[in-house]
C-alpha cells in the first residue's frame, strides 16, 4: 500500500510539472521561434559565399544529402542562396518595419494630442493609405525611387504603418483621460514631459508588438515585388528573385528551385507571426495570468 501511495504522489507532481499554464506555453512558443530565427540568421554568416558561385559541373542536381536544396543551372548551391534570401529579407524587414513603428509612432500621437485639425489630417492620411492595396502603392514608391533596397524599404515603410497609428491614437485618447496625466497637467508639466515619462512607457508594448506583426507583411510584400521585377537587383540572393528565376524552370522538372524558397519564406513569415501572437496575449493582462 505505501508503494502505491508513493507512486501515486510521484505520478501527481509529475502531471503536475507537465500541466503548463498559457503564459509558460506562450513563452515557449516565443524562445523556439526566436531560437529559429537566430539560427537563420546565424547560418547565413557561417555558409561560404563560394557555394553560392557559379560550378557547372553540380548543375541542375536535385536535393541530397550534399545538396539539401539542390543546385540551380548553373551549380549554385540552392540552400545557400535561400538562407542568404532569407537573412537579406530579415535584414529588410528590420529597417522597413522600424521606420513604420516610428512614423505610426509620431503620427498617432500627434494626432491625438495637437487639437483637432491635425487629427483629421492625420485620419484622412490614414484612411487614403488604407484605401490603396500595399502592393500597388509599394510598386509605385519601388519604381519612383528606382527600385533597390533603398526603394523596396521605403516602399514598405510608408504604408505599413496606418494600423499601428490608428492603435497608438486610440491608447493615447484614452490615457488623457487618467487620473496621473490630469494631475500632472495641473502640476504645470509640458505636454512633451507627459509625452516622454507617462505615455511612452504605456505605449512601448504596443509599439513592440507592432513592430513584430509588421515584419510578415513587409517580408511578404518584399518579396513580392522582387519577384515582379521592382524590388531588389537580380545579382542579390534574395527570396523573389531565386523564385522568379526559378519559373522558366519548372517545366523541366526541376521543382526544387521554387519549393524550398517558398517553402521557407513562408515558415519565416510565419515564425515571426507566432512570435508577434503569442507576445501579444502575453501582454494582454486578460490572458497574462492564464
Amino acid at each position: 500500500m505505501s508503494f502505491l501511495s508513493i507512486n501515486t504522489g510521484e505520478k501527481k507532481r509529475i502531471n503536475s510539472l507537465l500541466k503548463l499554464n498559457r503564459r509558460q506555453k506562450t513563452l515557449i512558443i516565443i524562445i523556439i521561434s526566436s531560437m529559429f530565427l537566430a539560427l537563420i540568421i546565424a547560418l547565413s554568416f557561417l555558409l561560404k559565399d563560394e557555394r553560392i558561385a557559379t560550378n557547372l559541373d553540380s548543375k541542375n542536381l536535385s536535393p541530397s544529402l550534399f545538396h539539401p536544396f539542390g543546385t540551380d543551372w548553373l551549380g549554385r548551391d540552392m540552400f545557400t542562396r535561400t538562407i542568404k534570401g532569407l537573412s537579406l529579407s530579415i535584414y529588410i524587414g528590420i529597417i522597413a518595419s522600424f521606420v513604420s513603428v516610428v512614423v505610426a509612432l509620431v503620427l498617432g500621437v500627434a494626432s491625438a494630442t495637437m487639437g483637432k485639425a491635425v487629427d483629421t489630417i492625420i485620419t484622412w492620411f490614414i484612411d487614403l493609405f488604407m484605401a490603396i492595396p500595399h502592393l500597388v502603392a509599394i510598386l509605385l514608391i519601388a519604381f519612383t525611387l528606382g527600385g533597390g533596397a533603398k526603394g523596396v524599404i521605403v516602399g514598405v515603410a510608408c504604408t505599413h504603418w496606418t494600423s499601428l497609428a490608428r492603435v497608438i491614437r486610440a491608447e493615447v485618447l484614452q490615457l488623457k483621460e487618467s487620473d496621473f496625466i490630469k494631475v500632472s497637467k495641473h502640476m504645470g508639466k509640458s505636454p512633451l514631459w507627459i509625452a516622454l515619462h507617462h505615455m511612452l512607457p504605456h505605449l512601448i508594448p504596443q509599439i513592440f508588438v507592432g513592430f513584430l506583426l509588421l515584419f510578415p507583411h513587409a517580408i511578404l510584400h518584399e518579396a513580392s515585388i522582387t519577384f515582379l521585377g521592382f524590388g531588389l537587383s537580380p545579382h542579390k540572393p534574395a527570396i523573389g528573385v531565386i523564385l522568379s528565376e526559378s519559373m522558366k524552370y519548372l517545366t523541366t522538372g526541376m521543382w526544387w528551385l521554387a519549393f524550398f524558397p517558398g517553402l521557407s519564406l513562408l515558415v519565416i513569415v510565419r515564425a515571426f507571426d507566432i512570435i508577434g501572437e503569442n507576445l501579444r496575449l502575453l501582454i494582454d493582462p486578460h490572458n497574462a495570468q492564464q
